[in-house]
């Protein structure tokens, strides 16, 4: 078995988080509702900024960063989960899938135990990354275009002219093995 550690430095992170055996209600109305009123609450306490962000029905894909020497990111993630688990609906997620080792950690149905993080290294890393996470919806295909999907900063990065309104939309983005954690 792998050891798996967190990274423990730094300040700008990439994360993937996904839904439990890959259900995919995370675009719906009240999901989306729950997570935004999930993060924002969080935030109020522990402080962090979304630099870029999608969101696909099954997982979400995000580039936060955390104040000066803060890298507590997994209590962040744990109290968003936890705090959008208590606010969707039972019928929403269902509990059909729990298996004992959940119910004896008091885990939900609604979030895989894990997640995925990637310390941004520099700006290259940083722009992959963000290319990454405005491609997904299309790379998923789940639309044509990035500009298509309504649920990213993609339509934030073209205001502020880091893409054009056509980016991704041509021909596929070639992005490099290995990043994502899917």
């Amino acid at each position: 078995m792998p050891e798996y550690r967190r990274v423990r430095e730094g300040r700008t992170y990439f994360f993937t988080v996904v839904t439990f055996k890959r259900q995919r209600f995370l675009c719906l109305k009240e999901s989306r509702i729950a997570l935004r009123n999930a993060i924002e609450e969080i935030r109020l306490s522990k402080p962090f900024e979304i630099n870029a962000w999608v969101l696909i029905p099954d997982h979400i894909h995000c580039i936060w960063s955390l104040p000066e020497n803060d890298v507590d990111y997994s209590k962040r993630w744990g109290l968003i989960k936890s705090r959008f688990t208590k606010m969707v609906s039972k019928g929403l997620v269902g509990n059909s899938y729990s298996t004992r080792s959940r119910m004896r950690k008091r885990e939900g149905v609604v979030w895989q135990r894990r997640f995925w993080e990637h310390k941004i290294r520099n700006e290259r890393d940083y722009e992959i990354h963000c290319n990454y996470i405005h491609y997904n919806p299309v790379k998923h295909g789940l639309v044509n275009s990035p500009k298509d999907w309504a649920f990213s900063t993609f339509h934030r990065y073209v205001k502020n002219g880091t893409y054009s309104e056509d980016w991704g939309s041509m021909e596929p983005i070639e992005l490099p093995e290995g990043i994502g954690g899917e």
